[in-house]
This record gives C-alpha cells, structure tokens and sequence, in this order.
C-alpha cells in the first residue's frame, strides 16, 4: 500500500491595516481602513489574477479580519465564507487541527483570515513543529503552506509561500 500524496493548500492571510488600537471601546470592533481596504483589494485581485482559488475562506469574528475576508470572496477567490472563533486572537490551534482533519475530506484550498502573532505561530508549528515566533505576517500578507493529509500536518508540513502585500500590489 502506498503513502497517499495528498495535499492540502493553506493560505494564511493577516487582515488588512486597521483603525489604531484604542480608538473603538473593543478592540475586536476596529474597521479596515481606507487605505486598508484599497491595498486588501489589490492583493485579492493579484492572487485572483495568480490564479489562487479557495474552497473555502474561514475568518476571524473581529471585524477587521471578516471585511478582509469579505474582499477576498467579492473579488471571486471562494464561494465560501465561514467564520471560527479558533482564529480571533490566541485562538485554539488544538481545536482548529481537529476542525481541519474533518473538513479535509471535502476540500483541498483553505483560506484562513487572522492576526499576527497568531498566524506565524501556526506556521511554525506547522512547519516545524513548534512555534520559533520567527515567521512575521504582515497586514494582508500570505502566508502558503502544503499540509500533508494522510498525517498530522504538526511538523510535516511544506512552506511554499512567504510574501508580504507589497509585492503582491
């Protein structure tokens, strides 16, 4: 019996620049910028004209990692849109492992749309099995890893794509 070749494609993308801590009550309830929303844009439409394509986009709740999500499914790289509160800050990578052997039977292009320090944690310890917090996202940066399906992806996966949006704009 052979090893199954099988891979997932997970793109990490960081929201876009948002409002300044501090000048909304809840941190969770701070918009993309203008200039946020035009360079999230951009980038959207350059992996789009890449060819980049999701299954599914799975956000954060916070809002600006939502209206960063919603610019990547308006300008036609997924359908689908599904918000995890496993993404918002210090989310739960154990139980984001769980969620993702389930939905890796169905889809094989996964968006995930975060916050950094987060999204360069989960890199690492995709990649290397631990967190080395060497890996820096920036705002609307992607992240591009192949995770291995027929194992646990923690350590055994592939980093593939590392750009930050200004050479995607």
């Amino acid at each position: 019996m052979t090893e199954s070749t099988e891979l997932t494609e997970l793109y990490l993308i960081r929201h876009g620049i948002a409002a300044e801590r501090g000048t909304y009550q809840e941190d969770g309830d701070r918009p993309l910028t203008e200039v946020g929303q035009h360079k999230t844009t951009k980038v959207a439409e350059r992996l789009y004209e890449l060819g980049v394509r999701f299954d599914l986009i799975l956000t954060s709740p916070l809002v600006r990692a939502k209206q960063t999500a919603e610019i990547l499914q308006s300008v036609g790289l997924s359908d689908r849109l599904e918000k995890s509160d496993d993404l918002a800050p210090e989310g739960d990578f154990d139980h984001w492992l769980t969620w993702l052997n389930q939905w890796q039977a169905g889809g094989t292009q996964l968006a995930l749309v975060g916050h950094q320090p987060d999204l360069g944690d989960w890199a690492e310890t995709l990649i290397w099995g631990e967190s080395k917090q060497q890996i820096v996202l920036k705002k609307a940066g992607v992240i591009g890893l192949l995770l291995p399906q027929a194992k646990p992806p923690v350590g055994q996966s592939q980093l593939f794509w590392l750009t930050p949006p200004k050479f995607l704009l």
